[in-house]
């Protein structure tokens, strides 16, 4: 890259794209700074969003995040709608053209919605779980279609709120995300504490007369005053689909982050290559790693190493909360450390084919870099 760095546009307002931002100050870039984030709302926690944002007795800000330092300027409710990479210039839905030296793709991903027209509730923004704490707070009978972290996650919102909650699942909740011996520990604790689950090989969100209902693989319909999807993602790509950058609808970036000259890339939005292969990884730690080493890639290019981050996932569901370093999901049963598993409260660890650790605290308390040793090699 020739031009020379003193515009530098960052699309994205979230924990990538702030991220970003304090990285190019702290690596003294002291140009212009322009971010666009599509939601109105300053940077916030995202993780609090499905944890203690959805405890009726919490004040409303848990998910709040320290005044961003930056000095950037910030168009916030203003979504970019296309990319001309070779001009350098991102388009905005008003219309209007910014123009940069560097631009940095932090456009995260959005809620998958049913196509429906009855009310269903997703949960992905502030304003999506300051309704959805609104919708629980009369205690309704809930289903909840998704048996991953975040269905997961609501779902206990809801149980914790007073509501009578059914979950319904294609699998096992949480076995995808964390593989069998885990998932029964959080299952296990769900239904203690009053989670209905609902095993099927199918499900959709249906409108009975302006209702939503789930349907099941079988026929059987599954209703309630408050029906809630956490069914996955999108990532928000559409804005780039004439630019160039995509392959095979996809963004795609380098160990870096860098994804064409003078363009990075971090956070949902964006598959990351690595030892691995290509893969999104749609987790709070890896956005602020990934914008960390893009950030510093759009400044110093090849002199920044490709990104080497071990992996951390983190729960809090059913008084149940579950860290882990190292690869997910998990097989077999585990090496157990300290405690007891079948008393929710132990310190785990798998040890995988090649080798590699992955070390987990469920109801343990551990500091993160502890647990991150527990991975390593005797």
């Amino acid at each position: 890259m020739t031009t020379a760095l003193r515009r530098i546009v960052v699309v994205g307002n979230g924990i990538a794209g702030l991220t970003a931002c304090d990285t190019l100050r702290a690596e003294g870039f002291d140009g212009e700074i322009t971010v666009v984030g599509a939601e109105r709302h300053a940077p916030y926690s995202r993780p609090a969003l499905s944890k203690a944002l959805l405890k009726l007795g919490d004040e409303l800000g848990a998910h709040e995040l320290p005044p961003a330092t930056h000095e950037a300027m910030e168009l916030l409710g203003v979504s970019a709608t296309g990319l001309d990479v070779g001009a350098r210039r991102v388009t905005l839905d008003s219309g209007d053209e910014l123009p940069y030296d560097g631009l940095v793709i932090a456009s995260g991903a959005r809620a998958r919605r049913p196509d429906v027209e009855a009310p269903v509730l997703t949960l992905r923004e502030l304003d999506d779980a300051i309704a959805l704490r609104a919708a629980l707070s009369g205690c309704p009978e809930v289903v909840v279609l998704g048996g991953g972290v975040l269905g997961m996650e609501i779902a206990s919102g809801a149980v914790a709120a007073g509501c009578r909650v059914t979950l319904v699942a294609t699998a096992a909740p949480m076995s995808r995300q964390l593989g069998g011996f885990l998932a029964g520990m959080v299952e296990r604790a769900a239904i203690a504490r009053g989670l209905r689950i609902v095993t099927t090989p199918s499900a959709s969100i249906v409108d009975r007369g302006g209702r939503a209902a789930v349907a099941l693989a079988d026929g059987t319909l599954v209703e309630a005053d408050v029906v809630a999807s956490a069914t996955g993602d999108h990532a928000n790509v559409e804005w780039l689909s004439a630019s160039g950058v995509l392959s095979d609808g996809a963004l795609v970036a380098d160990g870096r982050g860098r994804v064409g000259d003078g363009v990075v890339a971090a956070g949902d939005v964006a598959h990351w290559r690595g030892a691995s292969g290509v893969r999104r990884i749609p987790l709070w730690t890896s956005a602020i790693e990934q914008a960390k080493t893009a950030a510093r890639a759009l400044l110093r290019e090849d002199d920044v190493p490709d990104l080497d981050f071990q992996s951390y996932f983190w729960t809090e569901q059913f008084d149940l909360a579950v860290k882990a370093v190292g690869d997910l999901p998990l097989v077999g049963a585990p090496e157990v450390i300290e405690g007891d598993p079948s008393a929710e409260s132990a310190l785990l660890r798998w040890t995988h084919a090649d080798g590699s650790r992955t070390a987990v605290a469920a109801n343990w308390r551990i500091p993160i870099p502890k647990l991150r040793r527990l991975t390593l090699a005797a």
